[in-house]
């Protein structure tokens, strides 16, 4: 489908859960107030609403939490929605504790992508990002998931609160592994409102001063807004989404639908476009009406700029990172 703002919709990133092992300070460092399994989607019914978006135009699917692992099942999820005719792709973002595991299965149901979230190799400041001694078991799953062919990008969420300079281990990863690491500003969601994040326009002026060589990449990495460098030599890419410092709304092509069956249209705004009570009391023509109003009304850019005009006031693991 086309929005209002002229842009082809083709991409939904699907929460399918509130729960996560890991307390990363930017998210959800207290935990969160979790609904209800009962309110959760069931698989069943991501599976409807994702041949229904396929009807509409949606192409490709991203699998997010929360921490997708930690909901039993996820594995025969993605082989589900692969089923689907018409569903090019299916990818899955994970924080990479329970990924090595799963590889496998992963595989074999058919994924088609991976990120996987690492802010720092360091043990002792992984731990105070997390909450958790999972460093090494992440590292494992991020050369795991590259051996395995499958196409593997590292996230990053750098704060200038200690762990700005962590990019230069960072970016190491992308000279022997065939990954992406990519920077992500932190945005004014939730637990983010209290750090302050790195502007990526200043960390590439870092990072060209390292590596004088640093060039464009123009090859097409994935779904999303990454502008993306290679430094000669280097097996990856390094990647960066500048929500703040680089915004890209223009070429915006995604919907979000969170674990409780709200379809969110922007990640800045609370709107929301319910499809749970469709699903049980409503038609496939209902449920397909409400998808196009989420499309049809998604607004022309956020506004994270502008705090005071943010109106979603969840965390971001409520909604789907």
């Amino acid at each position: 489908m086309i929005d209002a703002a002229g842009r082809t919709i083709d991409y939904m990133r699907i929460s399918i859960t509130d729960r996560c092992n890991l307390r990363c300070r930017y998210c959800m460092p207290d935990g969160i107030t979790q609904v209800a399994m009962s309110e959760i989607l069931t698989y069943e019914e991501i599976k409807k609403i994702c041949t229904l978006a396929e009807e509409l135009g949606i192409r490709k699917i991203k699998i997010t939490g929360g921490e997708p692992l930690v909901r039993k099942g996820c594995v025969d999820l993605i082989g589900m929605i692969k089923e689907i005719p018409g569903i090019i792709q299916v990818t899955m973002t994970t924080n990479g504790v329970l990924l090595k595991e799963n590889l496998k299965a992963l595989k074999d149901a058919g994924l088609d992508g991976i990120n996987i979230s690492l802010d720092t190799l360091d043990h002792e400041k992984y731990y105070k990002i997390t909450g958790t001694d999972a460093c090494d078991t992440v590292l494992e799953a991020v050369e795991a998931s590259a051996e395995s062919g499958i196409r593997t990008k590292v996230n990053s969420v750098l704060q200038d609160a200690g762990d700005r300079q962590e990019w230069r281990t960072l970016v190491k990863l992308a000279e022997k592994l065939p990954v992406d690491v990519r920077f992500i500003e932190l945005m004014p969601i939730g637990c983010g409102k209290r750090n302050t994040g790195v502007s990526n326009l200043e960390l590439l002026d870092e990072i060209k001063k390292e590596y004088p060589d640093i060039r464009i990449d123009p090859e097409i990495h994935g779904n999303g807004p990454a502008v993306y460098y290679r430094i000669p030599g280097f097996e990856g890419s390094i990647g960066f989404i500048s929500a703040m410092h680089g915004k890209f709304c223009n070429t915006c092509n995604r919907i979000r639908l969170t674990s409780t069956g709200d379809l969110k249209p922007c990640l800045c705004y609370g709107d929301i476009y319910p499809l749970k009570e469709l699903l049980k009391n409503g038609t496939d023509d209902e449920i397909r009406e409400q998808i196009k109003h989420a499309i049809e009304n998604k607004p022309a850019a956020h506004c994270f700029e502008k705090p005071g005009e943010i109106t979603e006031a969840h965390q971001m693991a409520q909604i789907g990172g």
